[in-house]
C-alpha cells in the first residue's frame, strides 16, 4: 500500500516540478496580466468547464469575486457552470454543445476574459464557447493538459497545457495554477 502511495506522490511532485520552467512561468504571467488588464477596464472574467473542471471554474471565480488571500474589493468574475436552470434549458432547447456558447453570447462583452478549464479540450461546448468568445472580441485563456487537443492553442490568447497523464493529476495542477493566477491578480491590482 505504501508503495502505491509513494508512486502517486512521486507523480504529483513530477507534475509540479514540470511547471517550474520559463514556458509555464510566462504563460501563467500572461494569463494574470490579461485578467488584470480586463478588470482595470471594468470588464469581467467568465469561467467555464465540465465535471471537475466546472467545480474548479466555480472555485476560481469565487476566489476573484470574494477574496483569495487579501481583503479587497470584489473583482468582476462569474462561473457559467453554476446556473442549473440555464444549463439545462439551453441544453434541452439547443443541445448541450451550446450550453456555454449561448451564455457567452448573452453575458460577455468585448474585452471580457473567457477562462476555460478542460483536461482534454475535446468537449464541443467548451470549443463552441471559445469560438463565440473570439467572435465577440473577448480575451481567452484555456487551462488544459499536455495531452489535450492543442488545435486551439493558436486560437486563444493563453493556452496553458499543464503536465499530467491522468485526469485527477491534471486537475491538481489546474487548481494550483489557478490559485497562482488569482494571487498574482490580487498582487497586481492592490
Amino acid at each position: 500500500m505504501q508503495t502505491t502511495i509513494r508512486l502517486q506522490i512521486g507523480e504529483i511532485i513530477k507534475n509540479f516540478n514540470s511547471l517550474n520552467n520559463e514556458t509555464y512561468l510566462n504563460k501563467i504571467s500572461k494569463a494574470s496580466d490579461l485578467i488584470v488588464k480586463s478588470l482595470k477596464k471594468k470588464n469581467k472574467i467568465i469561467f467555464l468547464g465540465n465535471g471537475g473542471s466546472a467545480s474548479d471554474a466555480e472555485h476560481l471565480s469565487a476566489e476573484l469575486l470574494g477574496r483569495y488571500l487579501k481583503n479587497r474589493k470584489p473583482y468582476a468574475s462569474m462561473s457559467i457552470t453554476s446556473n442549473s436552470a440555464s444549463l439545462t434549458s439551453i441544453s434541452n432547447d439547443f443541445g448541450y454543445e451550446h450550453s456555454f456558447s449561448r451564455q457567452i453570447k448573452g453575458l460577455a462583452s468585448r474585452g471580457d476574459v473567457i477562462f476555460a478549464i478542460s483536461t482534454s479540450m475535446k468537449s464541443k461546448n467548451v470549443i463552441n464557447a471559445i469560438n463565440v468568445a473570439n467572435k465577440i472580441g473577448c480575451k481567452t485563456i484555456i487551462l488544459a493538459s499536455e495531452t489535450s487537443n492543442k488545435n486551439f492553442s493558436k486560437k486563444v490568447d493563453v493556452f496553458i497545457d499543464c503536465p499530467g497523464k491522468r485526469v485527477d493529476r491534471i486537475q491538481e495542477v489546474h487548481i494550483a495554477v489557478g490559485h497562482i493566477i488569482c494571487g498574482m491578480v490580487e498582487q497586481k491590482l492592490r
